[in-house]
């Protein structure tokens, strides 16, 4: 049922709750496509089932890949085609996905036909020029629609004996090019020499490769350039997915906010989330983090510091680290993270935005946010369609009352069961 806006409820004693969140929605779009290419039946379990998740499962399926969702179980089944694609035409719509945008168009590389993806409002104002100017120099004819260099995107296979080759991509903007083009690239006869430059957010290169070793394929890297031969194949494989590191964070902020104990399920100390390094911020902060066989503790104690943390290597928790650092007790800066502008909203102005709402001394730069401590009063917050905003001021909620959460029917993007168990918190 939709909701124009939820209030949050304010904790009124220290947390003690265990949380299990849902699969990482990195992992689990990767995983589609990897089994996708692979030879054989994939299962996939333990995946996140949102609208991003959705989206590229039925793109997947447009394409005449087989793709089962078991929901009340979360696995899919998955019957790879060996990097044949059946389909010759398509148009895609994936809504918000970026992942689904930008790995889509890789994928493609391996079809014989004319496709188009476009997405929703504010994925027609997010760059994807460089992607596309990627593959042009491979030999793929790949345009946007509006010659803007933001979708819709067109690829033209229909005339092309695709091979692969070498080429530089400037991934200032996204990590998500070059996965884009390292997942496709075992199966192209020649693979692929990338030289990458500008890189954000490199954990998520690292996932990729990670996970594409995991499905049968080699591939080296030595600095910014990155081989992977051609020829290879992808082998069908049972998967889980890791519980996703950024949905994680929102209850690991809130431990530390509030004060108590929060237990997340399923999280490994050697996880491939780059987000992961929320946690040595959290310890910074002046929260204690105990690792044991079952997940994560955080325990805190209500009381924070501020932190000076260049946050290029997570750059999903920059708005969960944003909402609690009013609540410290000296400044907060947050750097390198100018490509977040260009994501679901422009995240760092957004930010800024909701954080002066609640009264809070806040200086916005280009490439990050400087956030003092200071008294807030009550507001309604505006989430602009981005999921990662609403999450996060609703985690200030907790402990600032009369924080109400616009929109909150975002969330379903990545999360759909986040206000219910953020609720749960507190009773």
């Amino acid at each position: 049922m939709f909701q124009p806006e939820i209030e949050i409820g304010v904790a009124a004693r220290p947390l003690a709750a265990t949380i299990l969140v849902p699969g990482s929605k990195s992992i689990t779009n990767r995983a589609l496509l990897l089994a996708a290419m692979a030879d054989g039946n994939s299962v996939l379990d333990a995946v996140l089932l949102s609208d991003d998740t959705y989206s590229m499962s039925a793109a997947l399926r447009t394409l005449g890949i087989e793709v089962e969702v078991d929901e009340t179980n979360r696995i899919i089944k998955v019957r790879g085609r060996g990097g044949v694609i059946p389909a010759t035409a398509a148009n895609l719509d994936i809504g918000g996905a970026g992942t689904a945008m930008r790995f889509l168009a890789g994928f493609l590389t391996l079809a014989r036909g004319n496709f188009r993806i476009d997405g929703n409002t504010r994925m027609r104002q997010r760059p994807v020029g460089a992607l596309l100017t990627a593959l042009r120099h491979l030999g793929i004819e790949a345009r946007a629609e509006n010659n803007d260099g933001c979708p819709p995107v067109v690829i033209d296979t229909a005339s092309t004996t695709f091979v692969g080759g070498e080429v530089t991509i400037d991934a200032s903007l996204s990590s998500q090019f070059v996965s884009a083009l390292l997942m496709p690239a075992p199966l192209w006869p020649r693979g692929l020499k990338l030289t990458v430059n500008g890189e954000a957010a490199r954990p998520f290169v690292d996932m990729t490769l990670d996970l594409m070793k995991r499905w049968g394929v080699g591939a080296s890297r030595h600095g910014n350039r990155i081989i992977v031969p051609g020829g290879q194949r992808y082998h069908a494989a049972k998967f889980s997915v890791e519980p996703d590191a950024t949905a994680a964070s929102y209850f690991s902020a809130a431990a530390a906010l509030v004060g108590g104990k929060i237990t997340i399920r399923g999280l490994a100390r050697d996880s491939v989330q780059g987000d992961m390094g929320f946690l040595h911020i959290l310890q910074q902060m002046g929260a204690r983090v105990r690792w044991n066989r079952d997940g994560v503790e955080v325990i805190g104690s209500g009381r924070l510091a501020g932190v000076d943390v260049a946050m290029n290597t997570m750059p999903d928790v920059v708005a969960t680290l944003a909402a609690i650092a009013p609540f410290a007790s000296s400044p907060t800066r947050i750097r390198k993270v100018g490509f977040i502008r260009h994501h679901e909203s422009d995240r760092i102005h957004a930010l800024a935005a909701e954080l002066a709402r609640l009264g809070a001394a806040v200086r916005e730069f280009d490439d990050g946010l400087e956030i003092l401590p200071s008294p807030l009063r009550r507001a309604v917050v505006e989430t602009y369609d981005d999921h990662r905003i609403a999450m996060a001021f609703a985690v200030a909620g907790l402990k600032l009352a009369g924080v109400r959460i616009k929109n909150p029917g975002c969330v379903t993007k990545t999360y759909p069961e986040f206000f219910e168990h953020l609720t749960s918190l507190v009773g």
